[in-house]
């Protein structure tokens, strides 16, 4: 990095005098604070009410939908029948039919910081996170340090654009400071962690004061961001770290909540949020606000996620009932697991004659008995006539598939 003067040098929240002593103002979130509690509450209610069985099936789809949005948000396409595959298995709702290391490395993180959320986080806890996101030690073709924070001599740059037109948006405290800055990160984590026995006015972690759990959240993913400490992987590692926070606060696995999710959909405007508070100063109320309001985002979007896994094992159930053949039962499943548009899902284009045809490999003729049959018995609904004709199946709420991005 070219040699700049000091006040040049103190751009960034980690250059600060008093770093790393964030701060927010309470009162100025206490009603984004109260919101999100609210959202939280009707979410976590919406859950008790539902059987064990759905259950089960929707906490499998919103851990698989974390795992896949973690992932997006670094502009990763994560297979999605190796992620449901893998997240199954986990749960014990079935054997793993696929086997992606990579993929399974992503979810075990997942699965570590939500279920052993009691259990400290130490360097060598986060240093098998790391390694099991690239268990061929490799990040694309680059081969990077697995297991280990970054040694390299190199300035630790976030940086987009082409080959000599970058544009560098945040500049990493270096290698040499890694450990001390986790040391006292780590050692922040422990003392505000919901629960801490440690009580004695002997302790110096006795002075460390409660702290709201959304707040320690927000402030514990922008801490990690800003120190940087992996060669890779610090957006997904900073996400399991909220993921551990939140559930240290719920007493139980967080994924429900849906944060990745909500981040995946407003991406642009959550690396803009990081960016701001990464060259602000040590009061960092504007990031803990914004990051409470998409928390509470989240939950709302988590309260349709779970009301659409219902729709869908309402829509099973009667459908059971029913004398229906092998091809009807697997189009069903296919359209049921596109989910509605409203939630940005759909068939895309609708059911046609020609599509169950590929899809089961029957003729167009007994396809389209099939389709007719169905339509009858009140499981699918329809759309346009003739060519047009377009088929989705019939859940109350759900829009026309055709109508569908």
């Amino acid at each position: 990095m070219p040699s700049e003067t000091i006040s040049q040098q103190s751009r960034y929240i980690w250059q600060r005098s008093g770093w790393p002593k964030l701060a927010f103002d309470a009162d100025a979130i206490a009603n984004d604070l109260n919101l999100a509690h609210l959202q939280q509450g009707r979410l976590m209610g919406l859950l008790d009410a539902i059987g064990l069985s759905d259950s089960r099936e929707i906490e499998r789809e919103l851990w698989v939908q974390e795992a896949m949005a973690t992932a997006a948000i670094e502009g990763e396409k994560l297979d999605l029948a190796s992620v449901r595959s893998s997240v199954a298995h986990r749960l014990g709702l079935v054997d793993a039919t696929t086997h992606d290391r990579h993929i399974d490395g992503l979810v075990d993180v997942m699965q570590d910081a939500a279920n052993a959320f009691q259990s400290a986080l130490d360097d060598e806890r986060l240093c098998r996170w790391q390694s099991a996101l690239f268990p061929g030690g490799t990040s694309g073709l680059r081969r990077i340090a697995v297991g280990r924070y970054r040694e390299h001599a190199d300035t630790m740059q976030i940086v987009s654009g082409r080959q000599g037109h970058e544009v560098v948006h945040y500049t990493a405290p270096a290698s040499d400071q890694v450990a001390g800055e986790m040391a006292k990160f780590l050692a922040w984590f422990d003392a505000t962690r919901p629960g801490n026995p440690i009580d004695s006015a002997a302790s110096p972690k006795a002075s460390v004061a409660p702290i709201n759990g959304l707040a320690r959240a927000a402030l514990a993913h922008l801490w990690f961001e800003t120190i940087h400490p992996f060669e890779d992987g610090n957006g997904r590692l900073g996400r399991a770290i909220v993921e551990m926070a939140l559930a240290q606060e719920l007493g139980a696995p967080a994924w429900m909540l849906g944060i990745s999710r909500q981040l995946l959909a407003v991406r642009f405007a959550y690396y803009d949020a990081l960016s701001q508070a990464q060259r602000g100063t040590l009061d960092v109320t504007p990031w803990v606000q914004w990051f409470v309001q998409t928390f509470t985002q989240s939950c709302v979007q988590s309260q349709a996620v779970v009301k659409q896994a219902l729709d869908k094992a309402r829509f099973r159930l009667r459908a059971s009932s029913l004398a229906l053949n092998a091809r009807q039962n697997k189009v069903l499943n296919r359209l049921l697991e596109a989910g509605s548009p409203e939630l940005g899902g759909g068939f895309l284009g609708g059911m046609t004659a020609e599509k169950y045809s590929k899809i089961t490999g029957a003729s167009k003729a007994t396809a389209t008995r099939d389709l007719v049959d169905l339509l009858s018995k009140g499981l699918l609904k329809v759309e346009g006539v003739g060519k047009a004709t377009r088929y989705a199946v019939d859940v109350p709420g759900w829009g026309q598939a055709a109508a569908a991005s």
